[in-house]
């Protein structure tokens, strides 16, 4: 995972470690507006995983789930982090629960996650269909990337471009827009290879350390109806919440909520 390490927001050098692992098709640069609302109370990594834009090349194919975990472990031995508090989003929630299981988490707090579904059901078909909508965005946008950056700037654009993966769009710049299309295609990774293969979160129990499932109220990729049944028998003894208001990316909808809800997972909020 390429290195990124958030160091000049005026953290204390001595406040504990938070590793922010991002979701499929996205970057380091999903966490940037929430950031800033964790910086006083944790040195804050962000990095971006192997495949994705930003992050290093894949060594192989097809890519799987334990791929990124693997290369994750690897970049918090790079940077001496032996047990950071983890917070992942989406794919990224799946790969803090895997970085758990492994004991290499203090607290892991996962927002949206994926892989709480058994292979072929309806959680893994819709997740994996709603993800290809966002692909198909992305390779249709790159040849007409001055055009896309151009129909951007309108509020209403933004929130209608990007609804599936949030209700509030229209709230992030422009700017942070075309990232996300710039996010989405520039990631090599086959969306089948992760979210429509027979790989799934396993049952942990116990659990290796705290861990809270928090799922966007209105999430219309990872759905709550059909995922959380399933990860209350695989992580009993997980601390569960919903997020009011937000879609599958809630750090693009409520930064605040977002932060306070990990600050109340590793103990500092």
């Amino acid at each position: 995972m390429a290195a990124r390490r958030v160091s000049d927001l005026g953290m204390a050098s001595d406040n504990s470690a938070l590793v922010l692992l991002h979701g499929i098709l996205m970057s380091g640069n999903a966490w940037q507006d929430v950031v800033p609302l964790l910086s006083n109370h944790h040195q804050t990594y962000t990095p971006t995983a192997v495949g994705h834009r930003g992050g290093p090349p894949l060594t192989r194919r097809p890519a799987t789930a334990s791929d990124l975990v693997d290369a994750a472990e690897r970049y918090l031995d790079e940077h001496g982090l032996e047990r950071p508090h983890l917070a992942g989003h989406s794919l990224g929630g799946w790969m803090a629960i895997e970085l758990a299981r492994r004991g290499r988490a203090a607290t892991v707090c996962a927002l949206a996650p994926a892989g709480f579904w058994s292979a072929g059901d309806s959680a893994q078909s819709q997740a994996n269909k709603e993800v290809r909508k966002f692909v198909t965005m992305g390779r249709l946008a790159r040849p007409v990337r001055p055009v896309a950056a151009l129909a951007m700037k309108s509020a209403t654009v933004r929130r209608l471009g990007l609804r599936n993966g949030a209700c509030h769009a229209d709230r992030i710049t422009a700017a942070q827009s075309v990232e996300v299309l710039d996010d989405i295609a520039g990631c090599t990774v086959n969306v089948d290879d992760l979210l429509g293969s027979d790989e799934q979160i396993a049952p942990l129990n116990p659990l290796p350390c705290p861990v809270t499932i928090a799922w966007s109220e209105n999430d219309a990729i990872v759905s709550v109806a059909a995922c959380d049944k399933i990860a209350h028998e695989r992580v009993p003894q997980a601390s569960f919440t919903i997020l009011p208001g937000v879609g599958h990316v809630p750090m693009v909808d409520d930064p605040n909520l977002v932060a306070s809800t990990i600050l109340g997972v590793t103990g500092t909020g």
